[in-house]
This record gives C-alpha cells, structure tokens and sequence, in this order.
C-alpha cells in the first residue's frame, strides 16, 4: 500500500473512532432518560414472562392500560389520585399528584410515566389519557355540524354511526 493511501486511511479510521466514542458517551450520558414502555403485565411478570426483564425499582418506565374500574381514590385535601392500571392481567398501582387530563376516567385507556417506587407501584410524573379515533373537539364537532348540514350530511354520519354505514359494515 502506498503512504498516500495509507494516510488517508489512518484519517478515516481516526474518523470512525471518533464517531464511535461521541455516539458512546452520548449513549452514557441519555441513558437515564430514556423511559421504556411497559403494560402492567410485563411491569409484573417481566417482558415476554422472562422474570429477568422486569423493570427495576427506581427506575423511569412508562406504563399503559386500562384504568381499573372502582379504583380511583382521590384525597380530598390535595390532588393526590390513586389508581389501579390493567391489562390482560395482573393490575399495578398509579399514585399521581396533579391535574389529570380531562379524558381520564374509568375504563378509560392512559399512559402512566413515572418512577417504580414498589414492584408494582408507579410514582408517575405525567399521566396521558388515551382516546379513541373517532373523538372530535366539541367545538369542531360543533363547527363541522354546521357546515356539512346544509350540504344533507347528519352528525351521525360524521362518527360514521349513520344507517348506510352500519349496512356497509353488514355488507362486508
């Protein structure tokens, strides 16, 4: 090999180190950020029932599912909330200090991002609730209903319940 080329090759490999250790400590340094997703089964019993990968105490997961119906305690001198989270399995507990959004209720689909304070406790810092695609702001709603009723078009067939859609629905 000639210098030239091997120059130029100690350059690219120089690069390539560099990149390797910014990507590294880059790594290291996000590492306590980054949240991983849980259901409330996997936060139990582990992901894919491997008891080895179950989230660690102390550390910042996000947990989602459904909230448990009777479970919701509020304390009336703060805005502690309470709750029990589910899936397909085993529930986990969800203590939150704030405002909740204004779609959390029971039965209702949330994501809980927080710390494990127990095995199956979660001391979250935010609480998301989740809704379906169908759910149209009531001032849209209201705005939609108001142009498209001239035009013949129900409420009804604007959350696609109207009797032709459930036909279409039967139909296929």
């Amino acid at each position: 090999m000639n210098p030239r080329r091997k120059s130029r090759l100690k350059v690219v490999l120089f690069i390539l180190l560099g990149v390797s250790v910014a990507a590294g400590l880059m790594m290291y340094a996000l590492r306590s950020n980054i949240d991983l997703f849980y259901t409330p089964s996997e936060v139990v019993n582990g992901k894919q029932n491997d008891a080895s990968q179950k989230p660690e105490v102390g550390q910042r997961i996000r947990v989602g599912g459904m909230v448990v119906a009777g479970t919701v305690k509020r304390d009336a001198e703060s805005l502690k909330v309470r709750f029990d989270v589910n899936d397909i399995g085993p529930s986990i507990t969800v203590e939150y200090e704030g405002i909740l959004p204004d779609l959390f209720r029971e039965g209702q689909g949330i994501v809980a991002q927080g710390t494990l304070i127990e095995p199956t406790v979660l001391q979250a810092s935010e609480v998301l609730a989740k809704h379906d695609e169908n759910y149209v702001p009531p001032e849209l709603g209201e705005q939609m209903e108001k142009v498209h009723k001239p035009m013949g078009v129900s409420s009804a067939d604007l959350k696609g319940e109207s009797e032709r859609d459930q036909q279409q629905k039967e139909n296929q």
